[in-house]
C-alpha cells in the first residue's frame, strides 16, 4: 500500500481518498396568491443559485394547465431580459434549472427544463444530479421507438414519468412508480398542467428543500434560494419522499421513504458545492466548512505567519484554521467576481486561461510572510498552482497548501463531471511530497477522510464514494459521458 505523508504532519489517521465537480439547481412555485409573479420568483430564486450551474438556465411557466418556457446558453442576468420574462405570462406554477453540464455535455438542447407532451397532459421537469441506470433505459426505450432530443439523463427521466402516467390514475402515482425504476441520484421539481411536484431518490443524494410564501410553496435545492424570494423554510424534502402542492394544499407521498435504510448525501455539497449561507439536511454549510479548517489545524500544525483562503469556497475554512491555530487570518486573494468558477469550465485550455485573470494576490498580506492558503479541495491542482506560483510572486516567503477535503481519487456518478481518474492530481503522485512539489509548494496537508462526519450531525450519512471508492448503489459498467456521446451540435 501507498504511504501517504505531509511535511510538518502530526500523526493521525489520514488516508488517500478524492476530490470533486459541480452541478445543477431546481427551483419551483406553485402559487395560491395572484399577485405573486411566478416567473419572477423564479427569476430570482436562480439567480441565488447560479453558484450549482453556469453553463445554461430555463424557466416554464404554467396558464391555465399550458407551458410556456424559455431557456438557452448563458447565465440567468443574461438569459432572461424583462420582456422574455413578461412573455413566459402569468400563472399559479413555475419551474426553473440552472444548469452545469455532467452527463450529456453542454449543448444548448441540453438546457433544462426539459418539456415533454404526451396523451394526458404535459409535463416539465428540472433534474439534480445523475441516473446510474440512464443508459440502459434510455436503450430500452429507444428499441421500444422513442425519439430523443437531447443527450442529458432528465430527459429519461421525463420518458420514465410519462411512460408510468400512462398505465395510472395520477402524476404522483406515476412519479412514485418511476421513483423504483430510476437509480442514482436525482432531486426533482415536475410541473404537470394542475400540479406541481418536487422529489428526491431514497438515499437522498442531493439537497432539495420546501418553503413558504403566505399560501403559496416554493421547492429549490438550497434554503439560500429560499431566502432571495422571501420564503419561509418549513423543511427538507424526505429522502424518497414526493411532495405535492395543488389546489387542495401540501401534502407527502411516503411510499419510496425507509426510515432504516443510511442517508447518502452528498458531503461536497457542504466542502463546495453549496452557498455558505444555506442549511441542508439541517447542517449549516458555513459552520461545516469552518470546522473542516479547525480540524485541519490540529492535523497539521505549521509554522506560519497568516492564513489565507481561496475565495469563495476556502473562505470559511480559513476562518476556521485561523480560530484553531491562532494564526491571524487575512485577505490574501481578491477575486475578479466577473469570472465564473474555474473549477466548472468543461474545457481543460479555457480552465488554465481564466485561472490568470480571476484571482489577483495582495502584496501587503503576503510579502514577507510564510502563508498557509486553505482551498476547499484539491482536484487537477491547475488553479493551486498558478495562485501558488502568484503568492511566490508576491513575495511570499513559504506556501502550504491545505485541502478542505480528503484526496480526490474516484470518479463520482451521482451528479458531478468526474467520470475519469486520469486527470486527479492524488492519482499522479505517491506522497503528499510529491503533490506538494507538483503545486510548487512547501507542503500540502488534507482533511482525514474519519474527519468527513464531524462536518454533519452524528447521525447523519454521507456518501464520500469520491474519496474512498465504497458506491452506495450499483454504478455504470462504462462511463457516463460514453453512452450519450451523439455529436448533436457543432
Amino acid at each position: 500500500m501507498k504511504k501517504y505523508r505531509c511535511i510538518r504532519r502530526v500523526p493521525s489517521l489520514v488516508r488517500p481518498a478524492a476530490c470533486l465537480h459541480e452541478e445543477c439547481g431546481v427551483f419551483g412555485v406553485y402559487s395560491n396568491n395572484p399577485e405573486l409573479d411566478v416567473a419572477a420568483a423564479a427569476y430570482y430564486g436562480l439567480f441565488a443559485l447560479q453558484h450549482r450551474g453556469q453553463e445554461s438556465c430555463g424557466i416554464f411557466v404554467s396558464d391555465r394547465g399550458v407551458p410556456a418556457g424559455h431557456k438557452a446558453k448563458g447565465l440567468v442576468k443574461d438569459v432572461f431580459t424583462k420582456d422574455i420574462l413578461a412573455g413566459l405570462g402569468q400563472g399559479k406554477m413555475s419551474i426553473g434549472h440552472v444548469r452545469y453540464g455532467t452527463t450529456g455535455g453542454n449543448s444548448s438542447r441540453n438546457a433544462q427544463p426539459v418539456h415533454v407532451n404526451h396523451s394526458n397532459g404535459s409535463l416539465v421537469v428540472a433534474h439534480n444530479g445523475n441516473l446510474t441506470n440512464a443508459g440502459e433505459l434510455r436503450r430500452q426505450f429507444e428499441m421500444q421507438g422513442c425519439i430523443f432530443h437531447t443527450t442529458s439523463d432528465t430527459e429519461v427521466i421525463a420518458y420514465t414519468v410519462t411512460r408510468e402516467r400512462l398505465q395510472c390514475g395520477s402524476i404522483e402515482e406515476a412519479v412514485s412508480n418511476a421513483m423504483r425504476v430510476l437509480e442514482g441520484a436525482f432531486s426533482l421539481v415536475l410541473m404537470s398542467s394542475q400540479k406541481l411536484l418536487c422529489a428526491r431518490d431514497p438515499l437522498g443524494f442531493r439537497p432539495l428543500c420546501i418553503g413558504q410564501i403566505g399560501e403559496s410553496y416554493v421547492f429549490a435545492s438550497e434554503s439560500c434560494a429560499l431566502d432571495a424570494v422571501g420564503a419561509k423554510f418549513v423543511r427538507d424534502v424526505l429522502p424518497g419522499e414526493i411532495v405535492v402542492a395543488d389546489p387542495d394544499g401540501l401534502r407527502s407521498i411516503d411510499t419510496n421513504c425507509d426510515p432504516a435504510r443510511k442517508k447518502h448525501m452528498c458531503i461536497f455539497e457542504y466542502i463546495y458545492f453549496a452557498r455558505p449561507d444555506s442549511v441542508i439536511d439541517g447542517n449549516s454549510v458555513h459552520i461545516s466548512r469552518e470546522n473542516a479548517g479547525k480540524i485541519l489545524a490540529m492535523e497539521y500544525p505549521v509554522d506560519a505567519d497568516v492564513v489565507i483562503g481561496v475565495p469563495d469556497s476556502g473562505l470559511d475554512a480559513a476562518v476556521g484554521f485561523a480560530r484553531q491555530s491562532g494564526i491571524p487570518y487575512a485577505i490574501g486573494l481578491i477575486k475578479n467576481r466577473y469570472i465564473a468558477r474555474t473549477f466548472i469550465k468543461p474545457d481543460q485550455s479555457d480552465r488554465t486561461d481564466s485561472v490568470r485573470i480571476k484571482l489577483n494576490p495582495v502584496p501587503a498580506v503576503v510579502k514577507g510572510k510564510r502563508v498557509i492558503l486553505v482551498e476547499d479541495s484539491i482536484v487537477r491542482g491547475t488553479t493551486l498552482n498558478r495562485m501558488v506560483r502568484l503568492l511566490r510572486e508576491a513575495g511570499a516567503t513559504e506556501v502550504h497548501v491545505m485541502s478542505a477535503a480528503p484526496p480526490f481519487r474516484h470518479p463520482c456518478y451521482f451528479g458531478t463531471d468526474v467520470d475519469s481518474r486520469d486527470n486527479l492530481l492524488a492519482n499522479q503522485h505517491e506522497t503528499y511530497e510529491d503533490i506538494a512539489a507538483a503545486l510548487g509548494a512547501d507542503s500540502v496537508g488534507y482533511l482525514p477522510v474519519e474527519e468527513l462526519r464531524k462536518l454533519v450531525k452524528p447521525k447523519q450519512g454521507i456518501c464520500n464514494s469520491c474519496f474512498t471508492g465504497n458506491y452506495p448503489v450499483r454504478i455504470p459498467t462504462e462511463p457516463l459521458k460514453s453512452k450519450f456521446e451523439r455529436p448533436i451540435e457543432k
